[in-house]
């Protein structure tokens, strides 16, 4: 293992003999000729990466894609088929809800119990036993047996076992889904605190946004392989196109070539209509990082941003009423398009987002070749800071919820002056006063 990595993985594969029957085992086992009867099932195929010391890093991908699988295997509640994982620190897991649990036990029990698993001694467990209660926040339930537990009590003892016995590594899977969102709070809270003294985290979520808010790298799995892995924000664009891109670009292993205007050269090949020029990235607060993907169907090839005083140039006012008017082409008839509008904050979390299906809007009708104006009116109700605005073009889809047509994400930069002081996100043009004296 590297020196400065607190988790190496190199070429990890995990297979699993698939039987058909439960009497194929036995007929395998005492086969006089050495005949298999089983098929094999790889849900881990060369796996590699390094996490270092203090990183936090988020794994993401679809259901039975690898992710519970690696994290068991680093752990070592799991033997890879081949492969090797080396851990250096100490580690604290939360690998699924009450993992590790006796029901029969109390709460208190199953602390100790825990953190001896943990290797961690009664002595140091009996220090910060109070801790872990009021962490955990379940009163005199800690006496009770676990089998009397809520789900969400469950989780929180877990979780305040595993944080408060001084881990090196935390290791969660997607276990904090079922918490309430004030003890998902008190997580994340807790998640920054580990992160300043320098705790290394690695998590499985389906939350691209708690990725890109709390993440230094991401990784993505799909089919027991990396996909993609580096940055959050380029591993999420990587994940969302496999996700929602058309069936012919989620089926390749690789991104498909773009033309110069960003457009993917080898989807939708046929088309009878030349593409517009896109004149976005000469508007004004254009974005050149954006991010974009579609099959091209229809584009947005222009946008222009206005405030009741004019064209907006230099950037939106608090509180301003702003609207913003997008320039659409079809290259073809399509039909149950969606519209979509969505603020970000320059960490990825979401300050607003809608789209014409959720809000039951229904577009006009429209023929290959047509163009359609668009107008998304708005107030810039948002504290003073940096924001990026991304538009998107979809196909309603039963099978895949969405498809995409053409997505741009982070098209627009979008600064937000004024007086500062404030913190948070939305601007709720808060008073404060003293209504009883003068």
């Amino acid at each position: 293992m590297s020196s400065d990595s607190s988790i190496s993985v190199r070429g990890l594969g995990k297979d699993y003999r698939i039987y058909e029957r439960p009497i194929d085992r036995i007929r395998e086992m005492y086969s006089v000729r050495g005949r298999s009867y089983h098929s094999v099932f790889t849900a881990l195929d060369d796996v590699s990466f390094d996490v270092a010391p203090g990183e936090t890093v988020g794994i993401i991908g679809p259901n039975g894609s690898g992710k519970s699988t690696l994290l068991e295997i680093v752990c070592g509640t799991l033997t890879p088929t081949r492969g090797t994982v080396s851990v250096s620190g100490r580690l604290a897991a939360l690998l699924e809800l009450g993992a590790g649990f006796n029901p029969a036990f109390s709460g208190r029990e199953n602390v100790y119990l825990n953190a001896a698993l943990l290797g961690i001694s009664k002595e140091e467990v009996h220090e910060r036993f109070q801790d872990i209660v009021d962490f955990a926040g379940i009163g005199e339930f800690i006496e009770h047996p676990v089998s009397t537990y809520s789900s969400g009590m469950y989780v929180r003892l877990a979780f305040a076992t595993a944080v408060n016995t001084d881990p090196d590594i935390l290791i969660v899977d997607e276990a904090l889904a079922v918490g309430d969102i004030r003890f998902q709070r008190k997580c994340f809270r807790r998640f920054q605190e580990m992160q300043k003294a320098g705790k290394t985290i690695l998590f499985v979520t389906h939350s691209v946004d708690l990725v890109q808010a709390h993440c230094s790298r991401a990784i993505y799995l799909k089919s027991g392989e990396v996909r993609s892995k580096g940055e959050p924000k380029t591993v999420i664009q990587d994940y969302l196109e496999d996700l929602f891109g058309s069936e012919s670009s989620s089926e390749g292993d690789d991104p498909s070539p773009r033309d110069q205007e960003g457009y993917p050269r080898n989807l939708q090949s046929g088309l009878d209509q030349d593409l517009p020029r896109d004149l976005c990235s000469s508007r004004p607060l254009y974005n050149p990082n954006e991010y974009r993907w579609g099959d091209r169907r229809a584009v947005i090839f222009d946008y222009a941003l206005h405030s009741e005083d004019g064209p907006i140039r230099g950037g939106l006012e608090r509180g301003q009423k702003v609207s913003l008017d997008v320039s659409i082409n079809l290259n073809q008839s399509i039909d149950d398009l969606i519209l979509g509008f969505t603020v970000k904050t320059v960490d990825g979390r979401t300050v607003f987002g809608a789209n014409t299906r959720e809000r039951g809007i229904e577009l006009p009708s429209l023929a290959a070749g047509d163009s359609l104006a668009v107008q998304f009116c708005f107030v810039c109700a948002l504290i003073p800071g940096e924001y990026f605005l991304s538009i998107g073009i979809a196909q309603d889809d039963q099978s895949r919820d969405n498809i995409a047509v053409d997505r741009r994400y982070d098209l627009i930069h979008m600064p937000v002056r004024g007086s500062s002081g404030d913190f948070g996100v939305a601007d709720l043009s808060l008073s404060i006063g003293f209504p009883n004296h003068g």
